[in-house]
């Protein structure tokens, strides 16, 4: 008996199961490109909010400096190329004044000499060339450019949280119920999926105008159809297990039985979902701008600098073009690594 007791005493004791979402988190951080592509998205998420909150780029409509001025170092190459070439010498013209009574509105010039202090403007001393460069108004590129990137990463948040919210309740109903509520709902589903995104995008946003709500707006309304149909297939699976039939038998109603028991058990789906729209709602947000549909004149977002990018390039101004790519292209590329990460690490059948 003794020995029982001491055999029973010394088993290790069993190590605690991990959650999916610890699982996952350990997976994330083995992946170096997925945990490198979360840190730069983080990085361009404290950059936006802190344009929200005016700490940074808060004067991106403010003209200081030339029309086109161009970034330093391409001004200080310039400057250095002027100064190696011989100066012309201009010639030395004397003008010779015209006599009061040569000078039909010599009276009126007095006169508006002695008030000229009233009316005359400081002239405001203008930058010749800024680090990133200026474009036609003499703003700032890189302040554009900063407040361009939270405009187009809170379209996105929004756009495909909201874009969530309709897919995952259209879907649950959808999954859960079946019959005649899964019929209706195929039914909306089909005639929204009937026509291309594109044409679809374009008329909703003619119609509705302009603005940031109303492009996040426009672009919920057409981009839900995806979680919608992933959705629907999981309730579908889900909703005739075990602990969904147990929670049934207890008395649980059906809000708590899909929206409790079933939707936490998809919610990884939802997160790689969320990831996926909102690569592709900034780039359809770019799109609407450019073509002049999106976002407020009074506001900036990188479509809105892209629509001005064609008249530069033909002037040979590149560089608002430069800052746009390169900004875009890293939150792109680290959306969709990361996105890809995800959905690794956060897939149970992985080991």
């Amino acid at each position: 008996m003794t020995t029982l007791q001491n055999t029973a005493g010394s088993a290790p004791a069993a190590a605690p199961s991990r959650s999916l979402w610890a699982l996952g988190w350990q997976r994330l951080k083995r992946d170096r490109i997925g945990f490198a592509s979360l840190w730069i998205v983080i990085a361009f998420m404290l950059l936006a909010l802190a344009s929200w909150l005016g700490l940074v780029g808060r004067g991106w409509n403010d003209e200081i400096a030339e029309s086109y001025a161009p970034p330093t170092f391409i001004y200080q190459r310039q400057a250095v190329q002027a100064a190696g070439k011989p100066q012309p010498q201009a010639a030395s013209v004397a003008l010779e004044g015209l006599k009061p009574s040569e000078d039909p509105i010599w009276a009126e010039t007095q006169i508006a000499r002695k008030n000229r202090d009233k009316y005359v403007v400081p002239e405001v001393k203008k930058a010749e060339s800024l680090t990133f460069g200026a474009d036609q108004r003499g703003r700032d590129i890189l302040d554009k450019v900063i407040k361009g990137t939270s405009t187009s990463l809170f379209v996105g948040f929004f756009g495909s949280l909201l874009a969530i919210v309709i897919g995952a309740s259209l879907g649950a109903c959808a999954g859960f119920f079946g019959r005649k509520a899964d019929d209706f709902l195929m039914w909306f589903y089909s005639v929204f999926t009937a026509m291309p995104d594109m044409l679809l995008l374009l008329a909703f946003a003619a119609v509705a105008g302009r603005g940031l709500g109303t492009v996040i707006l426009v672009l919920s309304l057409t981009t839900w159809t995806g979680v919608f149909r992933l959705v629907r297939a999981e309730f579908i699976k889900l909703r005739s297990r075990e602990f969904v039939q147990a929670a049934d038998a207890i008395g649980a109603s059906s809000a708590r039985r899909m929206f409790v028991h079933i939707l936490p058990n998809i919610s990884h789906l939802l997160l790689v979902q969320f990831s996926l729209l909102m690569v592709g709602l900034i780039k359809y947000e770019v799109i609407l701008s450019f073509l002049g549909f999106g976002v407020d004149v009074r506001q900036v977002s990188w479509g809105s600098m892209l629509a001005e990018v064609p008249e530069e390039l033909l002037q040979g101004y590149w560089w608002q073009l430069a800052m746009v790519v390169v900004f875009m292209s890293l939150l792109v590329t680290a959306f969709s690594m990361l996105t890809d990460s995800l959905r690794d690490a956060l897939d149970p059948k992985v080991k």
